[in-house]
Parts: C-alpha cells; structure tokens; sequence
C-alpha cells in the first residue's frame, strides 16, 4: 500500500469518506481516524495497529452539537467541563447512543467522546462530515507520535494516508473523565490536571485500578520503547554502558549517557517524553533512565504513562 503524505484536508478527509483511514495532528498526539459510523472502517483501525478488541476509542467531534448525537444523557459535571473545557485535551465518559458500532466502544455502553483544539484536527473533523473514530496514531503498546514523521515510522505502507500537522503541543493524550458513575472519576490523567477538575466538581477523584475498562490507557502495558525504562529519584546507580543508556529528566548529572534531554520544566518534560522514547529506539539505546516526579499537577500524567511504560 502506497501512503500519501499530505497537507490537504480535502485529500486526507477524502479517505474517510471512502471507508479507509487516515491519520491526524491534535494537540495531544497524532490520531489513527476512521469514519466513527462505519464499523468496516473501524475494524481497519484495530488490524493496522495490532489493537486489542477490548481496548475502547476515542470519538472526536468538531462541534459541542455533535455531543448529543452520540451520548443518551449529559450530566450536570460534564455540561460544566464541557464549558470550561471543550475543545480541548480532554475526553468524557458518557452513556452512548445506539448510532455508534459496539466496535468502537468495545461492547459498552459508554463512549469516549473529545473535540480537539487543534485548528487542523477540527478543520479535518468538519470536512469529514462525521464523527472520527481515533486512537493515538502508533503500533499498539510503543510510545504515542507527537509528529507526522513518528506516524510515518510506524505505519508507511500499512495506511493510505497522513495528513501534516505541527508537533504536538501537549505530547501526552487527553485526560479521560468518567462521568456515568456517582463520582466523577479521571481515568487517564492529562495536562487538563485532577486540581483543575476539582475546581468545578470537588468530588472528582483518580481513579487508579478498574475492572470495567472504559478508556483507553487503563489497560495493557503502554508507550512503552523497546529498550528498559528505569524510573530514579537521583544518581546513585552503577552503570556500566554509558553509550546503551539514555536519561530524561530536570536534573543535571555529571553521568555521560549515550543521549539525554534536560527538560526545563514539567510541562517540556511531559511534551518531549515519547518522542524522546522513540529517538532512544531510533539509536538502540537499551537502558531509559526517567526521573521520577511528585503526583500532582501534570507530574500525575507523567508518572502515569512512566509506570505504564515499565510494567509488565
């Protein structure tokens, strides 16, 4: 299969519209988008990435309208985040309509639902005419793209299509809110943070461990490189590789690590993460030192994707 690398809408959307794929630029990450109606299409989604069928997507619309075509019921909290929020890097949890395939939310009757703010992805969502279904745009378990060139790596040959897009802004997905419970719950934390949410619904809590799996990210062994993630509070480890290792963090070290990224703050630190995972595969680097950071703020998201990226 050819893959066409483009910067028209037009040309990208019209591949939606013929029941194929296409990816995306968000603000989050690159997307892996088909028509959110067409269950042919979406079965696409899950062969290309090798995405388990229990594994739920995301919807992503262009307007706050479309959110009653696909949900049953809004809740007073999402209506409030919805307003502060939307668009955004945020998803919710609703009850779902019956207009969308089982595939798509892997048999349950809830959906993930997401406007972008990116200007191209609503561009893109609004010339497609539909809902697009969209989980990130990487082989399933490696880390997430934040450019079209990560995309490209994993999937040239395997999708018709890539629309271009600048870097992501954020680099980590959306924060995912559960509101279909009697306490709104996060169930994926994002640069959207707990503290911010708390704000509008002192209630809403983290919800770490479930059985039910309603969003993505709450399963399985995620954004993970090939090489071994080590998570460290400081320095003090022998090592005796220095060119097969590699270090992200704020802290300075004496230490001489094949690569390293220095990150000025938690939000540089949360943006340059998967793309820094994938230029350690890119050198076959075997050993990923990650600072640990404190769980509040975005350091929640990150510390998140690091002990998913290192459990097994």
């Amino acid at each position: 299969m050819k893959t066409l690398v483009t910067n028209s809408i037009p040309k990208a959307s019209s591949f939606i519209k013929k029941g194929e794929l296409s990816a995306f630029p968000t603000e989050t990450v690159y997307g892996l988008g088909a028509n959110a109606y067409d269950e042919n299409a979406v079965k696409k989604i899950f062969k290309a990435k090798g995405r388990p069928a229990d594994n739920p997507l995301i919807v992503h619309i262009s307007s706050k309208k479309d959110i009653a075509l696909l949900a049953t019921e809004i809740p007073v909290v999402a209506k409030k985040i919805i307003k502060k929020f939307f668009p955004g890097p945020i998803t919710l949890i609703l009850k779902k309509n019956e207009i969308i395939s089982d595939l798509v939310t892997s048999g349950l009757d809830t959906i993930a639902i997401r406007m972008p703010s990116s200007k191209i992805a609503l561009r893109f969502i609004k010339v497609c005419g539909v809902p697009i279904a969209a989980p990130s745009g990487n082989l399933s378990g490696s880390p997430s793209p934040t450019s079209f060139i990560h995309v490209l790596v994993d999937f040239k040959g395997k999708i018709p299509c890539v629309l271009i897009g600048p870097k992501a802004k954020y680099g980590l997905e959306s924060t995912v809110v559960d509101c279909t419970g009697k306490v709104p719950a996060v169930l994926r934390p994002g640069v959207i943070t707990l503290e911010q949410l708390k704000k509008i619904d002192k209630r809403i809590k983290f919800l770490k461990k479930s059985t039910l799996i309603k969003s993505p990210g709450q399963k399985y062994k995620h954004y993970s490189p090939r090489a071994k993630v080590r998570l460290i509070s400081d320095f003090g480890f022998p090592i005796s590789d220095f060119k097969n290792t590699a270090y992200i963090g704020m802290k300075k070290s004496r230490i001489n690590f094949g690569i390293y990224k220095i990150c000025k703050d938690l939000n540089d630190y949360a943006k340059s993460l998967f793309s820094f995972f994938r230029e350690c595969d890119a050198k076959k680097i075997k050993t990923i030192y990650c600072e640990k950071v404190p769980e509040k703020g975005i350091g929640l998201a990150i510390m998140n994707r690091l002990k998913k990226a290192v459990s097994s």
